[in-house]
């Protein structure tokens, strides 16, 4: 006989998602006006929120949509945030949009990524980065960190492997951190073993020379050298589309800059 999984009492989940935050009772009532008392009853079970009080907590608590949902559901409340197929009709216009953004960015590398750093989509420029990478790594979802930093991926072509490999290992255990999503945690764990093996055999990561940590990544038989920024939907309401961000490449030197542009 199968038992489906205790859902925890809401009060429970709201408690969690405040010492998550390493909030107080008192830090959490300053910031949304309700009152502590009401807070500990909430908490322990002993009062209701209303859907209005718990996504005002949310807001401040920087809880992710699709968890804003789990606190509403476990009170007794639908859902407010909808969390379409990415390749649903209602989402894509805001999908038609990204995707010009990607190929606006050419001729240098652009991906439109998921939370979890699964490539979306990308531009005709991420090929070149990816020439050499073992097959199974390149099957669908391909994920970029993944390839960035495993044996027979990227790594052997990353010049400066231990500056960008502990630079993303920060930034997926920070988001490990702030969502508490099982597969940010494996994927932390799993991207700190290659990084510990790796920086065991060439030494600790040295200090950035310039103003930027660049990637630098030998692309067809030459070292170029790219900086990156990151871009998200700052007005998501959907929860697929609050994880997606776009991640671009601009070349750090004139070499780069001229390899890419042809010249």
């Amino acid at each position: 006989m199968s038992v489906a999984a205790e859902v925890p009492p809401v009060g429970e989940l709201l408690r969690t998602w405040r010492e998550r935050r390493r909030f107080s009772q008192q830090e959490l009532s300053d910031l949304s006006r309700v009152s502590t008392r009401h807070l500990s009853r909430v908490e322990t079970g002993r009062a209701h929120p209303t859907a209005e009080m718990l996504l005002r907590l949310s807001v401040h608590l920087d809880v992710p949509l699709r968890d804003r949902n789990r606190l509403l559901l476990a009170a007794g409340y639908a859902p407010r945030y909808r969390d379409r197929p990415l390749d649903d009709v209602s989402v894509a216009v805001v999908m038609d949009g990204l995707r010009r953004l990607l190929d606006a960015h050419l001729p240098y590398p652009a991906l439109l990524l998921d939370d979890h750093w699964d490539i979306v989509d990308a531009n005709a420029a991420v090929d070149r980065l990816l020439v050499g990478c073992a097959p199974e790594l390149l099957e669908p979802p391909v994920n970029v960190v993944r390839v960035c930093l495993h044996p027979d991926g990227l790594a052997d072509r990353i010049a400066n492997y231990a500056e960008w490999g502990g630079q993303l290992l920060r930034q997926v255990g920070h988001r490990a951190e702030r969502t508490h999503d099982p597969r940010h945690r494996r994927l932390a764990a799993e991207i700190a073993g290659y990084v510990d093996g790796h920086t065991g055999r060439t030494g600790a990561a040295a200090a950035p020379a310039g103003p930027v940590l660049t990637l630098e990544l030998v692309v067809d038989g030459a070292l170029s050298r790219f900086f990156s920024t990151s871009a998200t939907l700052s007005t998501a309401t959907d929860a697929a589309l609050e994880g997606l961000h776009l991640e671009t490449f601009l070349p750090a030197d004139d070499a780069t800059r001229r390899r890419f542009d042809g010249r």
